[in-house]
């Protein structure tokens, strides 16, 4: 171990099709979790905004994490789902034929997306101090990672 930060040389690897599904949580008020669902929320529809900047994160990811390579982003797919009444769960799969995998992409989209619904949510959270005491960002993680050795068609 040098100490000394630096990008993992994968000159040497084939690009093959990468795929990685990451997931994570946002807990809210129930009220608030109705008020996405109904589309009553102020600033417009969180989940779409969280989409588009999901999708945009994912793309972005090797300004974000420093180490991470550029790698040739073909799919984003964000889907929500609500466990509870008090629950977003909010997945992403990120796709790439590249020469690494897109775990990072895939956690950094569903980052992302969790802190745009919290920031679209949060008029509707605070509390009479204006702190966010039921509000929650939590267990992201990556599910799935697929490396596919077939080259690309």
């Amino acid at each position: 171990m040098t100490g000394k930060p630096g990008m993992v040389d994968i000159s040497g690897k084939p690009a093959v099709l990468r795929e990685a599904v990451a997931e994570g949580f946002i807990r809210l008020k129930p009220e608030t979790v109705k008020r996405v669902r109904e589309g009553l929320i102020a600033k417009g529809d969180p989940l779409n905004v969280a989409t588009v900047m999901a999708t945009l994160a994912a793309k972005e990811t090797p300004k974000i994490v420093a180490l991470c390579h550029p790698i040739p982003v073909t799919s984003v797919k964000v889907d929500y789902q609500f466990p509870d009444d008090s629950t977003i769960k909010v997945s992403a799969e990120v796709k790439a034929y590249a020469q690494t995998g897109v775990e990072m992409e895939a956690l950094t989209a569903v980052s992302v997306a969790l802190l745009n619904i919290w920031d679209m949510a949060k008029p509707y959270e605070k509390d009479e101090e204006g702190q966010y005491p039921h509000t929650q960002i939590a267990s992201i993680r990556v599910v799935k990672k697929v490396k596919k050795v077939k080259h690309k068609p």
